[in-house]
């Protein structure tokens, strides 16, 4: 895994996977199948209009936003911004503890 504290890029599909292979003993490919399962249910359940609470770690919420007036930053110009729904993440107690404490040196 990549050290804590640095800016050094993004945890990744395969990154997790590849954690799942060194931690737990599964191989590389049984690794990437669990993380794009685990995945594919979650992205299911926010299309089926569920949201996804993981425990210790923080839940998926669907939100309806409605149709608002808006602004072309570009030109100025006003413009209808339709209705849509969006995914948020709340996090955590824990997470945002383990976010907010100092990085070790």
């Amino acid at each position: 895994m990549k050290p804590a504290g640095q800016n050094v890029g993004t945890l990744t599909r395969a990154d997790i996977a590849e954690a799942m292979h060194w931690r737990v003993g599964l191989s590389r490919a049984e690794g990437q199948h669990m993380v794009d399962q685990i995945l594919d249910r979650m992205s299911d359940a926010l299309a089926a209009g569920e949201n996804v609470k993981i425990s210790s770690f923080g839940t998926f919420l669907l939100l309806d936003k409605a149709e608002r007036l808006g602004r072309n930053p570009k030109t100025g110009k006003e413009a209808t911004v339709s209705a849509r729904r969006v995914v948020t993440f709340r996090p955590s107690q824990g997470l945002r503890d383990q976010v907010s404490r100092p990085a070790a040196e």
